[in-house]
């Protein structure tokens, strides 16, 4: 969709819209920028609410992460792949896409019993699985087969954080 089909539907003039985003690729940005803050305001809301199992809020974070990837998803994966290539409209988008996920879902595998040390190797693997995952929804759109592989890696998770021997050979810190 060009820029002045894009300002004709929201009411304004495509000048407006070059104005405040710099360009169309500039709004799409700000878009997926604005839905993925709001992703990241949920998972801290989820992280802070005491009420709820952990691996409850993990299976409800999931399925809102799902839902909006249907509709959004395109979108990120699109400027992902731009912030790697250096795109200068990606630009900030680049910082966004890992570290400001790590620590909340850390914090979350913590909650739900996994060692402190595990932790944040749990998050980055349940991020980069996660992402995956989203992917296969949209290059498939089989939403049921993509959220079965998400619940057998929560269940993965939720036994490692549960004291279950489960194994995986992360590097060991060298010895000075």
């Amino acid at each position: 969709m060009s820029l002045r089909t894009m300002a004709d539907r929201l009411g304004t003039s495509h000048r407006m819209l070059i104005y405040h985003f710099g360009s169309r690729e500039g709004l799409l940005a700000a878009v997926v920028h604005a839905v993925e803050a709001d992703q990241r305001a949920a998972l801290a809301m989820l992280v802070a609410e005491t009420g709820r199992e952990p691996m409850e809020q993990v299976r409800r974070f999931w399925a809102r992460v799902a839902d909006a990837t249907e509709v959004y998803g395109r979108l990120f994966f699109e400027l992902a792949s731009d912030a790697l290539y250096d795109r200068p409209h990606a630009e900030e988008f680049r910082a966004e896409l890992v570290d400001p996920w790590l620590t909340p879902l850390a914090e979350l595998w913590e909650r739900a019993g996994m060692d402190r040390a595990d932790a944040p190797a749990y998050a980055r693997l349940g991020l980069g699985a996660a992402r995956g995952l989203l992917l296969d929804l949209l290059a498939t759109g089989d939403r049921a087969a993509v959220d079965e592989a998400a619940e057998a890696l929560h269940q993965l998770f939720e036994a490692k954080a549960s004291g279950y021997s489960v194994t995986f050979l992360l590097p060991q810190p060298a010895n000075e």
